[in-house]
C-alpha cells in the first residue's frame, strides 16, 4: 500500500511528494495534465520560500529579489530584505525543477484523474490506488475539498488575478507593487530579459484595460507582450478544516486569502513540510493546528491589508503611509519574509 497519494502535480503537490520521499515514505502523484503546467501566478518566492526550495535540493534559475517596492502616482516606498534574497522564477521553470527532483527521488507521477475519494479507518482509495493517506493539492477550486464538504462561503469582494509576461530588461531588483484606486499591478523580475506583470482586482475588464490605470508602469513595457494572458480567481477560498479523516489539504486547496502579499508559493512549500511530518508520525489530526500556526502571520497581515484596500477612505493612504513610515514598512515586509 502506498504511504501517501498526492492528488495534483503542481508545485505544492510535487513539494509534498519530495518531502515524503526524503522522509522514507512511498509517495505517488496523480496528475492527468502533462507538465510543466502554467497558471496565473505572481511567480515570486519570498526569502524563506527560496530557502525552503533550496532545502529540498531543487536548483532553479531565476532572478534574486532583494525587496518589495510600493508605488502609486505620487509616492514610492521600498523595503529591502535584511537577509537572503527571494527569487523570481517562471512558474513553468519551477514546476520542471520540482518534477525533476521528484523523479530523482523515485516518485511516480501517474497520468490519472481523481474523481472520487473513499476512505476507511486504515486507508484512502482513489483512481484505483490505495494509500494510507491522501494529500489534496488540487488547486484553488479543489474538487476534493468540495466533494468532502469542506468549503465555507466566501465573503467580501470577489478578487481575480490576470498575469502576462513582457520581454524587457528588469529595471529593479525588487517586486514592484503599483497601486491604483481599483487594482494592484505586481511586477516580478524573472530573467535578464523578462518580467511578469500580474494584476489583482475585483473589477471586471481585460488585462489591457486594467493595465491602462498604471501609466508609469505601462511606459516601461514593450508594445508586444511576451506571452498570453492567464487568469485565476476568485482568490478568497474559505475552508472549514484542512483534515478530513485520512485526507489532508495542502497548497491553494488548503484555503486562500489573497495574493496581496505574494506568499502563495511559499506557504505551499511550508504546508507540504508540515503535512508530511504529520503523516510520518501517523498523527494527521495535528496538521490543522500546525497549518494554522505556520500561516497565522501571513493570514493576519493579508486580512488587514485586504480590509484596508476595501475601504475607500483608507486605501489611497496605503502607499503614502508606507513612504512616510519606512521603518514600519520595512518591519512588516521582513516579518513576512
Amino acid at each position: 500500500m502506498i504511504d501517501l497519494l498526492v492528488v495534483g502535480g503542481g508545485p505544492a503537490g510535487l513539494a509534498t511528494a519530495i518531502h515524503a520521499a526524503r522522509a522514507g515514505l512511498e509517495a505517488v502523484v496523480a496528475e492527468p495534465r502533462p507538465g510543466p503546467i502554467d497558471k496565473a501566478c505572481g511567480e515570486g518566492l519570498m526569502p524563506h520560500g527560496a530557502q525552503a526550495l533550496a532545502g529540498l535540493g531543487v536548483p532553479v534559475a531565476g532572478r534574486p529579489l532583494h525587496g518589495i517596492r510600493y508605488l502609486d502616482h505620487r509616492h514610492q516606498a521600498e523595503a529591502r530584505f535584511r537577509g537572503a534574497p527571494g527569487l523570481g522564477v517562471r512558474r513553468t521553470d519551477l514546476h520542471a525543477a520540482l518534477a525533476e527532483r521528484a523523479r530523482q527521488l523515485g516518485v511516480r507521477v501517474l497520468p490519472v484523474r481523481v474523481d472520487d475519494v473513499r476512505q476507511d479507518s486504515w486507508s484512502v482509495s482513489a483512481a484505483g490506488l490505495r494509500a494510507r493517506y491522501l494529500a489534496a493539492a488540487d488547486g484553488l477550486h479543489s474538487p476534493i475539498r468540495r466533494g468532502l464538504g469542506l468549503d465555507r462561503p466566501a465573503t467580501g469582494p470577489r478578487r481575480h488575478g490576470l498575469r502576462r509576461h513582457f520581454a524587457v530588461t528588469p529595471w529593479s531588483d525588487c517586486v514592484e507593487v503599483h497601486w491604483s484606486p481599483t487594482a494592484e499591478a505586481y511586477v516580478t523580475p524573472l530573467a535578464p530579459d523578462l518580467v511578469g506583470v500580474a494584476v489583482l482586482t475585483s473589477h471586471r475588464g481585460s488585462f489591457e484595460h486594467h493595465l491602462a490605470a498604471f501609466p508609469a508602469l505601462l511606459s516601461r513595457l514593450p508594445g508586444v507582450a511576451g506571452g498570453p494572458v492567464r487568469g485565476a480567481g476568485p482568490m478568497r477560498q474559505r475552508v472549514r478544516t484542512r483534515v478530513a479523516g485520512r485526507v489532508l489539504l495542502v497548497g491553494d486547496a488548503a484555503g486562500y486569502v489573497d495574493a496581496l502579499t505574494g506568499e502563495g508559493l511559499t506557504l505551499g512549500l511550508a504546508g507540504a513540510a508540515a503535512l508530511v511530518d504529520c503523516v510520518r508520525a501517523d498523527r494527521p489530526e495535528r496538521y490543522e493546528r500546525i497549518w494554522r500556526s505556520v500561516t497565522r502571520r501571513h493570514r493576519t497581515l493579508t486580512h488587514a491589508l485586504l480590509w484596508t484596500r476595501g475601504q475607500p477612505a483608507l486605501a489611497p493612504f496605503v502607499v503614502p503611509t508606507a513612504a512616510h513610515l519606512p521603518s514600519l514598512f520595512s518591519a512588516l515586509v521582513n516579518r513576512l519574509s
